[in-house]
């Protein structure tokens, strides 16, 4: 697989096969992963990777349990411009539109988001956490080094989705892992596994803003040296 490929085949899967992870291919994306940028080679991140038994715990402890209260982060700025707002809508309504959800369906629609409790039906939950001490850029760097590790994921014919729903029960999550809350930040969740492919919520489509509205270039029309 190119890393062209890895890149347009990744999406966030939210339905898995039952199907276990080998812990070989896990080590060896992870193992490779760790060659992911970061600034002043600080390497900020680390994570936990739960299967079986304890993952099954941690997800039972978390369908009993109310997000609390502060929160770890704010995932969304309240303050965030509507065009933003727009794109989650639209990716919203596709979402459950492939599961023919009707938006006015609460309850249905509870069920649905109650899914991220138990990954998507994932076999493996990779929960990835750092030192509070780390800030934006090193925050950054963690972003680099999760997107590594899902396109080797997709090498190795595994997807994955990742969860900063998670975050909402932070401090549960670390006692259960044994991380210190004081020392140390929940970033996101992570659940791995072979996707459904039948699913419908792993094939709606999606779409991304055009480059021309991210991206400028400047000075390439320029003609070279004489």
């Amino acid at each position: 697989m190119t890393v062209s490929e890895a890149v347009l085949s990744r999406r966030s899967v939210r339905a898995f096969r039952d199907r276990p992870v080998p812990t070989d291919v896990l080590e060896r994306v992870l193992d490779k992963a760790r060659w992911a940028p970061s600034g002043c080679n600080f390497q900020p991140w680390e994570a936990t990777v739960l299967t079986g038994t304890p993952l099954r715990a941690l997800q039972n402890k978390l369908a009993g349990a109310a997000p609390q209260e502060p929160v770890e982060y704010v995932i969304t700025p309240p303050d965030i411009p509507q065009e933003y707002r727009d794109r989650l809508a639209q990716m919203g309504a596709r979402q459950y539109g492939a599961r023919g959800i009707d938006r006015e369906d609460a309850e249905m629609r509870a069920r649905a988001v109650a899914d991220n409790v138990v990954s998507f039906g994932a076999p493996v939950l990779l929960l990835c956490h750092f030192p509070r001490v780390m800030g934006p850029p090193q925050w950054s760097d963690v972003g680099m080094w999760l997107q590594t590790i899902m396109l080797l994921l997709r090498e190795e014919g595994l997807d994955s989705c990742p969860q900063e729903f998670m975050a909402l029960w932070a401090r549960l999550i670390k006692e259960h892992i044994g991380v210190s809350d004081e020392a140390q930040i929940l970033f996101c969740g992570m659940a791995i596994g072979y996707r459904d492919e039948a699913a419908a919520v792993n094939n709606f489509e999606r779409d991304r803003a055009p480059l021309s509205r991210q991206v400028r270039f400047i000075g390439f029309d320029e003609e070279g040296p004489q």
